[in-house]
């Protein structure tokens, strides 16, 4: 009878616990992460092993390059071939590693579309020089050595790099529950940092960070990162940085040269293009991709004239395009134990100085062993040709010479071995010559091993040695400039406005509209049935409009906004929230600083600048408090030159005064600019009907029906007196005032436009 199958049980929490724990675990350590020691990800590093077992080093010929994934996926990497051949083709792109690994031939993609390489199957590759630098101590005894997967054959578990090459061409990766992003830097500037911790162990960051500036690309885009942050990234690890385009400018056109790190300028055009079609930049005209294989990236925006400031555009578009790109930084790596860390820049250098150090001594010790088997069996060959007679003679008579060779010359197995294998050319005199400098040379390299070996400031000399060689033969000066900060800023809505002047109209019913220019005539326009002219204002498109309300609120649009004069406008209670029943009285354009007159019925008013009136709130803002019964008149716009005000009432009285009597004030009630008795006023017999603003060279035209008078300051000094005053009554026939004007010479008139 069959046995029954012993079956174990678990719980489905633990074996989902475990499943996924092993499948983080092999993510971290095996796909994902980099090791400190060469910087490299197991599908990177098996690439190049196999590569080097192909014989593809620099000085070779190039192969395809499905002759290597193939080898790759067939030996040490059993995944999609189309997943190597993708590490393989970033280790190609020296807009994707700052000191490539892999040296291509054919398409191998661009920075315009890292993507569209060609096929493995058209292009070739071999080992960079610089690879070799990874690669050239492999045989060495320098590192471990692990089964490959189906254990057929052995893989190298680490790289013995002679320098930090994490640091160098950075890495990033996506692990489970963690991830790593090292920038590139220079090798000049990391090979000064390794050197100088190497000389003094005892180093702080703020040393190292005099020598390594901050991050550095293959190309002249600016790193864009403050003293501050760069520490950060630096003490800690882990942190953020800029990078921008670089750019020059040539008449009217910005040329843009180098592209920020994995910025694709095709999706950068079209990021601008998208831009100019929403009238986003009216001042950019035209855009061109002028890259060629001289010149990869040439990218060209062509503004409007050379009178647009090129700085500002370029400022706006590192703000709302991948021209400016963010990055982060995080120097997480696997550990000489084995195991994830988040380094800092002196840990991560300390711990691949230990690294390099244990290589190093391996290499010593593996050649130190080569050295004294070769002068071990010298020496019993030395020993042989003392007396070649004899040593023949066994050979010729002995059944078994080996053993008799030993014993007669009390040699080792080995050096029987080599003694018995030498060829009979090899007996010659000069050939004992040979071995005799050869020995001598080995001793003499023995004993510089084992002071090397016995010295840790002889090793230290010999690594400093090596890295300085190869700053010889590497190094580069930095190519990307660090900038503290960036002045990208959106354009803000006013600022890409095409600047035109306007006529802003406001009707008694209360509509709208814009007129282009200040020649129009606005009481010319057409208007919706009784409806006429109330009020117009002068000014630039890109500025603010604020309309007055009888109630003394104001509130503000934008003039760009309003309809075109050509209709007949929209109602404003369309585009504000005002209490039903109030009477829209003035509109206003001005600048910040630009002085007005509010004034009203009740006779009070105070004097503001137009940065008080405006609002973002569709509500509006109170600006001026009423006392009952009372609105608000027109505002005047004030002059420097001008010096009175004259106020009159509805019965005739006019008062003048002058115009620094009136405060200057935010908002508010104000002061008494007319006495105009509150029992009168609440009973509708006398109320401030008209003001007006005089300079010294204008004059005062007073409108009554059909008839006017026009009077100069000199005409006027009956009326002049205090703010606050009754003031004294007009003429008969002119009490009843239904306009003043200030009417000024035509320069002033001009000048005020």
């Amino acid at each position: 009878m069959k046995e029954k199958e012993q079956i174990n049980s678990i719980s489905l929490k633990q074996y989902a616990e475990e499943s996924y724990l092993n499948y983080a675990m092999y993510v971290i350590l095996d796909r994902a992460l980099p090791n400190i020691g060469d910087g490299l990800k197991p599908v990177q590093r098996r690439i190049l092993y196999a590569m080097s077992e192909l014989g593809l080093d620099a000085g070779s010929k190039y192969k395809k390059s499905a002759r290597t994934v193939g080898d790759v996926i067939g030996k040490f990497h059993p995944h999609g071939d189309s997943a190597a051949y993708e590490a393989m083709v970033l280790m190609a792109q020296n807009f994707s590693f700052k000191y490539p690994l892999v040296d291509g031939q054919g398409n191998w993609g661009s920075q315009d579309d890292p993507k569209s390489f060609a096929a493995m199957r058209y292009t070739e590759s071999k080992l960079t020089k610089f690879a070799d630098l990874l690669i050239s101590e492999l045989k060495s005894g320098t590192v471990d050595w692990q089964p490959n997967f189906d254990g057929s054959l052995l893989e190298p578990v680490i790289f013995p790099s002679k320098l930090p090459s994490i640091l160098l061409n950075g890495t990033s990766g996506i692990a489970v529950g963690m991830a790593t992003d090292i920038p590139s830097h220079n090798i000049n500037e990391v090979i000064d940092a390794t050197i100088h911790i190497l000389e003094n162990s005892k180093a702080e960051l703020k040393d190292i960070t005099k020598i390594i500036k901050g991050p550095d690309f293959s190309n002249e885009s600016p790193i864009i990162a403050s003293p501050e942050e760069l520490e950060e990234i630096y003490s800690t690890g882990r942190g953020g940085f800029k990078a921008q385009a670089h750019w020059v400018q040539e008449k009217s056109e910005i040329i843009i040269n180098a592209l920020p790190y994995q910025a694709s300028g095709s999706k950068i055009l079209e990021q601008i293009a998208d831009q100019m079609l929403k009238k986003k930049i009216p001042m950019v005209v035209d855009l061109a991709d002028e890259g060629d294989h001289q010149q990869p990236v040439r990218l060209v925006i062509t503004l409007k004239s050379n009178r647009v400031n090129a700085q500002d555009v370029m400022n706006h578009l590192f703000a709302s395009t991948d021209l400016q790109k963010n990055y982060r930084a995080n120097m997480n790596l696997i550990s000489l134990n084995g195991g994830p860390k988040v380094f800092s820049l002196v840990e991560l250098l300390k711990e691949w100085l230990v690294f390099r150090k244990n290589t190093v001594t391996r290499k010593l010790e593996h050649r130190l062993d080569q050295v004294n088997d070769r002068l071990h069996i010298l020496e019993g060959l030395l020993i042989v040709y003392l007396d070649l007679d004899k040593v023949i003679k066994i050979i010729r008579e002995s059944d078994e010479p080996k053993k008799d060779i030993i014993k007669a010359f009390k040699l080792s197995d080995i050096q029987a071995n080599a003694i018995l294998e030498i060829r009979l050319r090899q007996l010659a005199k000069l050939e004992q010559l040979k071995l005799e400098q050869e020995r001598n040379a080995l001793l003499e390299e023995q004993n510089e091993i084992e002071k090397i070996l016995q010295s840790k400031t002889r090793l230290k000399t010999l690594i400093k040695k090596e890295l300085l060689e190869i700053k010889d033969e590497f190094g580069e000066e930095r190519k990307s400039p660090i900038q503290e900060s960036s002045d990208a800023k959106v354009f803000s809505e006013e600022e890409t406005l095409v600047t035109e002047s306007i006529t802003v109209v406001l009707s008694e019913a209360g509509w709208i509209r814009s007129a282009k220019g200040h020649e129009i005539d606005p009481g010319s326009l057409s208007y919706r049935g009784e409806d006429k002219l109330q009020d117009y204002c002068r000014g630039k498109s890109n500025q603010i409009s604020v309309f007055l309300d009888s109630n003394g609120k104001a509130y503000s649009i934008p003039s760009h906004s309003l309809p075109s004069a050509r209709g007949m406008g929209d109602p404003i209670s369309g585009r504000v929230s005002a209490d039903s029943g109030v009477k829209f009285i003035s509109t206003l354009i001005g600048n910040d600083n630009d002085k007005y007159m509010i004034i009203n019925t009740a006779g009070y008013g105070y004097i503001s600048e137009f940065k008080n009136m405006v609002s973002n709130k569709k509500s509006g803002k109170a600006f001026m408090k009423l006392p009952n019964e009372a609105q608000l008149l027109k505002a005047l716009r004030v002059r420097e030159d001008h010096v009175y005000i004259a106020a009159v009432s509805n019965i005739g009285r006019l008062l003048i005064f002058e115009i620094n009597e009136l405060p200057v004030l935010p908002k508010g009630k104000g002061n008494k600019v007319i006495n105009i008795p509150t029992p009168k006023f609440l009973a509708k017999e006398e109320y401030m009907a008209h003001a007006q603003l005089i300079s010294p060279s204008s004059s005062l035209r007073i409108e009554s029906g059909k008839r006017f008078l026009t009077l100069k300051l000199k005409d006027l000094e009956n009326y002049i007196s205090s703010r606050a005053k009754r003031g004294n009554m007009l003429p008969q026939g002119y009490r009843k005032v239904d306009n003043m004007i200030e009417e000024v010479e035509s320069i002033l008139a001009e000048s005020e436009e």
